[in-house]
């Protein structure tokens, strides 16, 4: 929110407020209504009053206008749908969705992951922490799995992106009864004999029988 927009709420607020109690009072009989009458009859009859009275009213009503019309956009709006990246060639936003499917797409290359949901957010000083929910499979080695999780996913948006990730905060939700599968090795076929092979090995046991 810019600058005129807290100054219209608080403006606005403020005579809402002075409104709503004097309107009480008057209610209750326990305010004259002639104060009123007589202060805006001073207004009225006052040059530099009346004068003072019309440029404020001025100013409230293009405030109004405005905050009834035009919205505002800052850059602490760009940071709630994403992070904003400048350079001398322009603006880049990068939305929270691309990161956190940058970050479950990195989590589920880990093994011993079985469900990843990640949550992108920014502190007060603009630095990006990520916060990942995982189901891990029976076997993992969490420990292992979480220091290398943390690693892999920072040096992924910092390759993909340039930011640097402050924290990668990783909670655990669940161990799920399944098992990572291990890697079966391909036996090697047996090497086929070409016809000449076969025949000179026919041969040498002909021989090895005439001897016999």
């Amino acid at each position: 929110m810019k600058f005129l927009d807290r100054l219209a709420l608080a403006v606005f607020s403020i005579i809402v407020f002075v409104l709503a109690v004097l309107l009480c009072l008057m209610m209750f009989g326990w305010f004259d209504t002639e104060l009123i009458i007589s202060a805006l009859n001073y207004l009225k009859g006052n040059e530099i009053a009346t004068n003072v009275t019309v440029g404020v009213s001025v100013v409230l009503i293009l405030l109004a206008l405005k905050a009834m019309f035009f919205e505002s956009y800052s850059k602490e709006d760009n940071s709630k749908e994403g992070i904003l990246l400048e350079n001398d060639n322009g603006k880049l936003v990068v939305s929270r969705d691309t990161l956190e499917n940058l970050t479950n797409s990195v989590a589920k290359t880990i093994k011993g992951v079985d469900s990843v949901v990640s949550r992108v957010m920014l502190d007060k000083e603009k630095h990006l922490i990520i916060f990942i929910n995982l189901l891990v499979k029976q076997d993992a080695i969490i420990k292992e799995l979480s220091s290398g999780l943390q690693e892999k996913v920072k040096q992924t948006v910092k390759d993909s992106l340039g930011l640097d990730v402050k924290e990668v905060n990783i909670k655990i939700k669940n161990i799920t009864n399944e098992i990572t599968p291990k890697s079966v090795k391909s036996e090697k076929p047996e090497k086929v004999k070409k016809p000449e092979e076969n025949e000179k090995s026919e041969k040498d046991k002909e021989v090895v029988k005439s001897e016999n």
